[in-house]
């Protein structure tokens, strides 16, 4: 599998915060500016019918990769986990996923809360959050998970 793929930013996230901090995302306030070569003007219609957004980015500022396991943040108090199994900006194509909540759209200009991107990330999609499409049934995660995002938002 050595098939590479090009892909293109379609914006950037500009505003929120600049430095690497895990936790408090909450009421983290920013912008994803769209870029009018990449993207219609119309591409954002009818956006605004909806609250929240899934948001696809690159973790630009993340220098290094993991391939194996790690323990999370690096607290060895987590249990140690493939790079598959945690969140970390540090895996194997700097790719973030990230659900928000959609404040406000003027043309290509998006402000959202809770976007946990750095100013600057490139933004590779934006897509509408929809409730049917999450996940049916019980969601099952380790029970140490939730103390570790507890502070997270």
């Amino acid at each position: 599998m050595s098939d590479s793929i090009t892909v293109t930013p379609i914006g950037a996230v500009r505003g929120g915060r600049t430095e690497i901090y895990e936790d408090n995302w909450g009421d983290v306030t920013a912008r994803i500016v769209l870029d009018p070569a990449e993207v219609e003007p119309e591409a954002t219609i009818g956006l605004a019918d909806y609250s929240h957004l899934e948001v696809v980015f690159v973790f630009h500022l993340a220098i290094t990769d993991r391939r194996g396991a790690f323990h999370p943040r690096g607290d060895p108090r987590w249990p140690m986990v493939g790079v598959l199994a945690g969140r970390s900006p540090l895996r194997p194509n700097h790719l973030g996923v990230s659900r928000c909540e959609l404040l406000s759209v003027d043309g290509l200009e998006l402000t959202v809360r809770g976007l946990d991107a750095l100013d600057g990330s490139p933004v590779l999609d934006v897509k509408p959050y929809i409730s049917q499409l999450a996940p049916r049934g019980q969601v099952r995660e380790p029970e140490w998970v939730s103390e570790l995002m507890r502070d997270y938002y």
